[in-house]
């Protein structure tokens, strides 16, 4: 034991309530079964072989892995029924190709193709912006100016007061008015 690193501490096993590492594991086993027992409380025995498995094959964060890599010292396999039904569904998922194809047909009608020289100003559109206080606050920003056209639609541009930074040329829009003018408020 010594070997390992692994110091002995006493454990009561016919007394349950004198050991917390063993209250800790009834919670969490009594956690498990909650949630997998339905209406019908009386089948928690029929879930018990389950959550087992479930509480035995999970990372624990203060032994560091698996209580089952702990005794076997390997990791646990899923049986081949489920490893079946697992990858079924997600070959199903992942090759449901008509689906793929109508949203991408979707994505692409709502993309504008715009056309950008070296030189052209424009706006960028950020879809992250989400000021909830300022509902109205448009969310192009800019105006900046295009100083490489890349391929595959992508842009360089430059700002007057900051780094340059690439986009993908779809966040764009042409910005075809001049300088914003400074509000001017006169006294009263």
């Amino acid at each position: 034991m010594f070997k390992y690193g692994v110091t002995h501490r006493l454990a009561t096993a016919y007394h349950p309530q004198t050991s917390g590492q063993v209250e800790v594991s009834n919670r969490g086993l009594k956690c498990i079964l909650e949630r997998t027992v339905e209406e019908n409380r009386a089948s928690w025995s029929e879930k018990l072989e389950d959550a087992l498995r479930a509480f035995r094959t999970s990372y624990k964060i203060p032994i560091g892995c698996t209580p089952y890599k702990l005794v076997y010292e390997k990791s646990c396999h899923l049986p081949i029924e489920l490893e079946h039904k697992e990858y079924w569904a997600l070959k199903h998922v992942n090759f449901d190709l008509k689906t793929a194809e109508k949203m991408k047909k979707l994505h692409d009608s709502k993309i504008k193709n715009h056309i950008f020289n070296v030189g052209d100003r424009v706006l960028l559109f950020n879809s992250r912006l989400k000021i909830f206080s300022e509902k109205l606050k448009t969310r192009w920003s800019g105006p900046f100016t295009i100083t490489k056209v890349l391929p595959y639609g992508t842009v360089k541009l430059s700002q007057p007061d900051g780094p340059n930074f690439k986009v993908n040329g779809h966040c764009g829009k042409h910005y075809f008015g001049g300088d914003v003018p400074q509000l001017v408020v006169p006294d009263l």
